[in-house]
Parts: C-alpha cells; structure tokens; sequence
C-alpha cells in the first residue's frame, strides 16, 4: 500500500540531500520518479533540487495553482511512476496535499514530502500543518544547535545579524538568512517572544 510520507526539520538539516537520495535509489533500480519544487524557491535555479553537499536533480515546479493530482494522473498515463517527491513542501496549499492523499489513495503512488515544520516566528506553514494531519508516516529529519541540542526552530537574521521576529512568512534564503536552533536559544534570540 502506498503512503504518505512527511520528513520535516528546520532548515539545514539535509532534507534534500535524502530526497535525492531515495530518488537515486529508486532509478537505480530501474524505477521512475516524479521530482516536484516550489516555484518560488529558485536559491539552486528554477526547478531544481540541490544539496549544500553539492549534489542536485532537475525537477518539475508547482505553484500554489497547481493541481497536483491532475498533474501526476496524466503523467501516469504516460509513465509508470514508483514514487513522488516533493521538496519545500512548506509551500504546498492544503488543497494540494488533499490532492497529494487522492495520489496515494486512488492512484496507489507513494509521495515523499520534504519541508520545513515551522517559519521564523514558530508558527506551522500551511503545508506543514496539513501534511502534520494528514501524512501516514512523520520523520524528523534532526540537525543541532550551536550548544548541541537539537534544533526545532529557525530564526532569520537582518542584515546587521540580528534575529527577526516580524516579516512576512515566506522570504526565500539560505545559511546568510536563516539559523536553527534549539527552542531556548530561539527564544533568547527573538526576546523571550509569547504567542500574541
């Protein structure tokens, strides 16, 4: 039976470099794959998936338009698909990761979604939030903090170093925008922040 997977962590942590990965493994085999990216995120170039390590694979892109059930329905008439992955899944809708349910429920595909859980100020991305709910299998991808514990948040820094705590959710960056942390030097660095 096929699943719904979701590996979430925060930034840093190398959920790419598994997707590609699986994805390799799979096509190692002689299996097909579906790559999918969010248009938006164009840091390794309009649709690609690329690794801090150095490795990268040309992928499909979606918007928040997009149907993805439709999108993978009409492939599967053309190809044999083993398994779709989707990276940046933070930035799916909740409508596409309903879609991404009717994928492995009615087409027997699995998905692999790859994301961030929470945004700079310790909320759930819509995506996140969906796939939380609905994914039959959650994998914490880990990563460390400066002090070594493990890191659950992200803050986004300014350009002077210092530690955002408002801002608009979605601004694309890497190592030069965005720090993991562990929940307590996240608050330290947000100013001990309290839900509003």
């Amino acid at each position: 039976m096929a699943k719904l997977y979701f590996h979430y962590s925060t930034m840093n942590a190398g959920k790419s470099t598994i997707l590609l990965q699986a994805s390799y493994n799979y096509r190692e085999r002689g299996m097909q794959t579906c790559l999918l990216t969010a248009r938006l995120d164009d840091r390794a170039g309009e649709g690609r998936i690329a690794s801090r390590i150095g490795i990268g694979e040309e992928a499909e892109t979606f918007t928040p338009e997009d149907d993805l059930f439709a999108r993978i329905e009409a492939r599967l008439a053309q190809d044999d698909l083993a398994c779709i992955f989707v990276d940046e899944a933070q930035f799916l809708t909740t409508e596409q990761v309903w879609q991404l349910v009717r994928i492995v429920d009615d087409l027997n595909v699995p998905v692999m979604c790859y994301g961030l859980r929470v945004d700079f100020r310790g909320e759930l991305f819509p995506g996140s939030a969906a796939l939380l709910a609905l994914a039959d299998e959650m994998r914490e991808v880990r990563t460390i903090c400066h002090c070594g514990k493990k890191a659950t948040m992200v803050v986004r820094m300014d350009e002077a170093g210092q530690a955002l705590r408002e801002g608009a959710q979605v601004q694309i960056g890497g190592n030069e925008t965005y720090v993991s942390l562990c929940r307590r030097h996240w608050r330290e660095a947000v100013g001990d922040r309290s839900p509003a």
